[in-house]
């Protein structure tokens, strides 16, 4: 988020996944950011959506028949407090006709994913909220408890991967993908024990009972998805920059963008279990170490410099010759 945050001080627009946004109990409002949906983004960056920015929703509200009661009333009472003390548009809730149950699983490679056992039911839930109404759906599902893994361990000191998200971006994929409307995730999980070593990075999730107050303030001012030609509408050809993990190349809507003329920024300091680097898939990218260096090369575009001239070693210019030409233009 504090890198999301600084961005969007350079940037006219900001696209961005629900997840760099999220912080459960904290978020922050950023006029200029558009919260979308990973296979939204995927569609966006292939050209077949356009972004329609939008200044509110009606949110309807899926509640998996899982949650237990108290945890239930605990995320109501949520959904309630953003009415009532943020002014959002909340439809009445929807409980699932039957739980999902969520399963998660972790890849070789340190990746995870999940499976939901009745994505019927989802969907279900989903189609009655639109009908009534709902222009974006909320979905707290009910997860897996397992506070003694090690995995959750070293998530809870900063350390390894989100062991939830490869569930949730499932859960978000269907709706948005059946009914071409915003949605986004909050997982309803038992309170955790104190820890006194709590990394800083993974503070904002224990601060409550619930992770879904950002989401809620996230859903509220996504845009829309449109596949007709709109003067509003964001496309993927006015992308300027897209700027991401120097090892997570290998995503749809990076390969997509990486055959257009946007400049593609990866940093290195953002590490990843995956290892999919640029230079393997071929894509021309901007290696930089840190966020800061990828903020300092959008700040030189915006001015129209050209960054190596921040440099002290600048080579002076050489006679283009045919043969340098040839190897100039194949390398493009």
């Amino acid at each position: 988020m504090p890198a999301a945050r600084a961005i969007a001080e350079v940037a006219d627009c900001l696209i961005t996944h629900p997840n760099v946004l999220n912080g459960a109990q904290l978020y922050w409002n950023l006029p200029n950011a558009l919260y979308v949906e990973g296979y939204g983004l995927d569609q966006f960056a292939a050209g077949r959506w356009g972004l329609v920015p939008t200044r509110s929703h009606q949110i309807g509200l899926i509640l998996d028949q899982a949650i237990e009661r108290d945890l239930k009333l605990r995320h109501l009472q949520v959904a309630d407090a953003a009415r009532a003390t943020l002014g959002l548009h909340i439809l009445d809730y929807v409980e699932t006709d039957q739980p999902l149950n969520v399963a998660l699983r972790t890849a070789k490679s340190g990746a995870t994913w999940g499976t939901i056992e009745h994505p019927d039911s989802l969907l279900r839930s989903a189609e009655k909220l639109i009908q009534a109404g709902a222009t974006a759906i909320a979905v707290v599902a009910r997860f897996p408890d397992d506070p003694g893994s090690e995995a959750l361990q070293n998530y809870r000191h900063g350390q390894g991967v989100d062991l939830l998200s490869g569930a949730e971006a499932i859960i978000s994929h269907l709706i948005v993908r059946a009914f071409r409307v915003p949605c986004a995730h909050a997982p309803a999980l038992a309170p955790l024990p104190l820890d006194p070593d709590l990394s800083p990075r993974s503070a904002a999730e224990e601060l409550g009972h619930t992770f879904l107050p950002c989401v809620l303030v996230g859903l509220s001012r996504a845009p829309r998805f449109t596949e007709f030609s709109n003067a509003q509408a964001i496309w993927a050809d006015q992308m300027n920059a897209l700027v991401i993990p120097a090892s997570a190349c290998g995503g749809s809507a990076i390969l997509h963008l990486a055959e257009t003329h946007t400049r593609i920024i990866a940093v290195e300091d953002n590490h990843t279990h995956l290892n999919v680097p640029p230079q393997a898939l071929g894509i021309r990218a901007t290696i930089v170490k840190s966020y800061l260096e990828a903020i300092g090369i959008l700040i030189c575009d915006r001015a129209g410099i050209n960054p190596t001239a921040l440099s002290s070693k600048i080579t002076s210019l050489k006679v283009l010759d045919d043969q340098n030409w040839g190897s100039q233009v194949a390398g493009m």
